[in-house]
């Protein structure tokens, strides 16, 4: 259950947004006839009314009343509404600020109306209803490709890259690594879906699978009816995974069905390990191939932002892998790169993470990329160099939240070290 407070607020700010966005709907349909204004008046406010009563429903009920599937798609429905709103509220906001100006402008000097001196009128389409016209086509545009986000959410696509280092053992040369991040189990409500990911991942064929934390949402318990798929997942040097901010059950309250959150955690791990997953707890271990090792550490959530937890034990992972003469760190979050990594440890050659999900949305092409998450994250999808340090973004194989992807699709990535 929410915050009643917080129930208020949100559904005032909704119906200030929607009031003031029907001003805009009011302008562009002017010349209708009455009853066409009238069916427009309906249908607008009746989604109105339609997303206020599902909000009361998401936030006053219990899960099993609605379906997890049902209560995701309506909430995602509901916010995106509120952010196609919300966008194009800039053009009305735009609009008003030049009616204001041209108000003040007409009466500190020229003493009459803005309609017979600055020019709104005329034979062709007014300001105020081209303004209009872009807040509707630019909140619709957002609120289309939301939807059509739906589709993308199982869109598994394969990154293919080689890095390529100086100090890396022959014997590792050519070595395949499939690094998956970000499953959130408790998102996933098709499971074929998901067991084609896990053969896309198994079709490559990866020496090494690396997973960097977030296996869940909340609860150990989403992983019931998915454990048999991900154990699927086998490679001949293992597979190997960390723990990512969600993984710690932060964001609900405990207990849940008698289970206490320290519980939860247990659970988490015994998850972990009966899929067969090496789960690294500020540790290292070493991998070896051809008579030579590397080493392979992994530390739990570690994070720059006070908003997020700082369990990760880096001196811990770190301690005794001096004589390796490569290292690979899994690390769940990208900040710790830039905070503790490249100040602290220059001889980590990689650095895998993932968490940022290039924010589900975004604009991914090769050569350009840009994602709001980029104001909050410097290091969000792809490979960053510092040096002879390389980090990864994973950008997700699950999602959380909105489900669905526009522009930055999940991602399975495939690393071949030479």
């Amino acid at each position: 259950m929410r915050s009643p407070l917080g129930v208020i607020i949100f559904i005032s700010v909704m119906l200030l947004l929607d009031y003031y966005f029907f001003q805009a709907v009011k302008t562009v349909s002017n010349a209708a006839s009455s009853k066409t204004k009238m069916i427009i008046a309906a249908v607008y406010w009746g989604i109105t009314i339609f997303c206020i009563a599902g909000f009361l429903l998401f936030a006053f009920t219990e899960q099993g009343l609605l379906g997890k599937k049902v209560r995701t798609n309506l909430f995602a429905i509901i916010i995106g509404l509120f952010l196609a709103k919300l966008t194009g509220l800039i053009f009305l906001l735009a609009d008003d600020l030049r009616r204001g100006i041209q108000w003040l402008a007409g009466k500190l000097f020229f003493n009459n109306t803005e309609a017979e001196n600055m020019g709104d009128g005329g034979d062709g389409i007014s300001r105020s209803a081209f303004l209009s016209w872009m807040g509707i086509a630019a909140g619709t545009t957002l609120f289309g490709s939301l939807l059509y986000g739906f589709t993308n959410k199982y869109n598994y696509h394969i990154n293919k890259i080689k890095l390529t280092y100086a100090n890396l053992p022959q014997a590792f040369k050519g070595l395949k690594i499939v690094h998956i991040s970000d499953i959130h189990s408790g998102s996933l409500q098709d499971k074929n879906a998901v067991v084609e990911g896990v053969k896309k991942i198994m079709a490559e064929q990866p020496d090494i699978i690396l997973f960097t934390g977030d296996l869940v949402n909340d609860q150990a318990s989403e992983m019931k009816d998915l454990a048999d798929t991900f154990s699927q997942l086998k490679a001949p040097m293992g597979v190997y995974s960390t723990l990512g901010n969600h993984d710690y059950g932060d964001y609900v309250q405990w207990p849940i069905a008698g289970v206490s959150k320290e519980q939860n955690l247990d659970n988490l791990k015994n998850v972990h390990a009966g899929m067969g997953w090496k789960l690294l707890m500020n540790e290292h271990v070493a991998l070896e191939r051809n008579g030579e090792q590397i080493a392979l550490l992994g530390i739990e959530n570690w994070s720059s932002k006070a908003r997020f937890p700082k369990h990760g034990k880096m001196n811990e992972a770190y301690a005794g892998t001096e004589k390796y003469p490569f290292k690979i760190l899994m690390s769940h979050d990208p900040s710790h790169w830039d905070a503790e990594v490249i100040p602290k440890y220059g001889d980590v050659d990689l650095m895998l993470s993932g968490h940022t999900h290039g924010m589900q949305f975004g604009v991914d092409l090769p050569g350009f990329k840009w994602s709001p998450v980029q104001y909050m994250y410097k290091q969000w999808a792809g490979l960053y160099e510092t040096d002879k340090q390389k980090l990864y973004v994973n950008r997700g194989f699950g999602f959380i939240g909105y489900p669905g992807r526009v522009g930055v699709l999940p991602e399975i990535t495939v690393i071949e070290l030479g």
